[in-house]
């Protein structure tokens, strides 16, 4: 089953409007959507590891632009749509803390948090929330959506057939490795996320405060 499932969402990878729903992908995760662009994206750099890095380059576009939508959220609409939209999406309880962080340390939460698996559109919801400068914000963005899908096209770009080849003969294998590497990345994002200064116990602490 799991062959099948494999080799059927290779063939949709690889057909002619993939990059559209790429891209719509990257747009609705930066802002709204649950579920993340890269497992589609690692999937079409496999299937085309010549077009890998234009794939990253259309996720990493879309991603930001989505996350102009989840500013605007943020921004203008978190009574209404962003606090359904959190809560919906179960971040309401990080909610208070990444406004915090967010405070605190500005374009660096995200550019290195937007690179980690911590939801990317928790971070532009609560950017807007706070009125964090426009323009930073978008150069921001650039860095940490870069980091996050133009590593993978690069690693595909240059690796792509052997670890298309690998993959065919040892999927299995492959699977939990990703499911280890996933899990990994989690635990460590939440053990560097708290840092050591006094600005981030007073982060974890906080319980949010109005714009």
């Amino acid at each position: 089953m799991l062959r099948r499932l494999y080799d059927w969402t290779m063939a949709k990878a690889a057909h002619p409007h993939a990059e559209w729903w790429l891209a719509l992908f990257a747009f609705m995760e930066a802002s709204f959507f649950p579920i993340p662009p890269h497992p589609l994206l690692g999937l079409m750099c496999l299937a085309e590891p010549k077009r890998a890095i234009r794939f990253a380059a259309v996720a990493t576009v879309a991603s930001v632009l989505g996350g102009l939508l989840g500013y605007a959220i943020g921004y203008g609409l978190y009574d209404t749509v962003g606090t359904q939209l959190l809560g919906a999406l179960g971040l309401t309880e990080s909610f208070p803390k990444a406004a915090c962080y967010l405070r605190e340390y500005g374009v660096e939460i995200i550019m290195i948090k937007g690179a980690t698996p911590i939801p990317f559109k928790l971070l532009t919801i609560t950017a807007g929330f706070i009125a964090m400068p426009l323009v930073p914000f978008i150069l921001a963005s650039i860095v940490s959506r870069s980091i996050s899908f133009m590593i993978v096209g690069v690693l595909f770009r240059l690796f792509g057939a052997p670890i298309k080849r690998f993959i065919d003969k040892y999927l299995g294998l492959v699977t939990v490795g990703f499911v280890v590497l996933v899990v990994g990345g989690f635990i460590a994002a939440t053990m560097l996320g708290g840092g050591s200064s006094q600005a981030s116990a007073k982060c974890e602490q906080t319980a949010g405060a109005p714009r």
